[in-house]
């Protein structure tokens, strides 16, 4: 046993191999808000795309136009809060 543990210390190469973490994808922007809106029962099969709305933006609230394959909504974030979700427009 002592053997096995000085040859450890001596010879670090070989030590076991440490598992190497698998990067994971970043989070987009769209794939975060479709989560939060089908948390709240809507329904997004594939997030297209995601635009700051000017218009329903505050200081302290973000406003979004958030682009799904089977819908648009319109989405207010608030710190803290439930997000807040308009159907905008289904597609015909």
């Amino acid at each position: 046993m002592r053997l096995a543990a000085a040859a450890i210390l001596y010879f670090p190469s070989a030590r076991p191999q440490q598992a190497k973490a698998t990067p994971v994808a970043a989070e987009t922007l769209q794939s975060m808000l479709a989560v939060q809106i089908r948390a709240q029962g809507f329904t997004c099969d594939k997030p297209l795309g995601a635009l700051r709305d000017a218009k329903r933006s505050r200081p302290d609230r973000g406003g979004w136009a958030l682009k799904c394959s089977n819908a648009r909504y319109r989405i207010r974030r608030a710190p803290e809060m439930a997000v807040k979700v308009e159907l905008a427009q289904r597609p015909t």
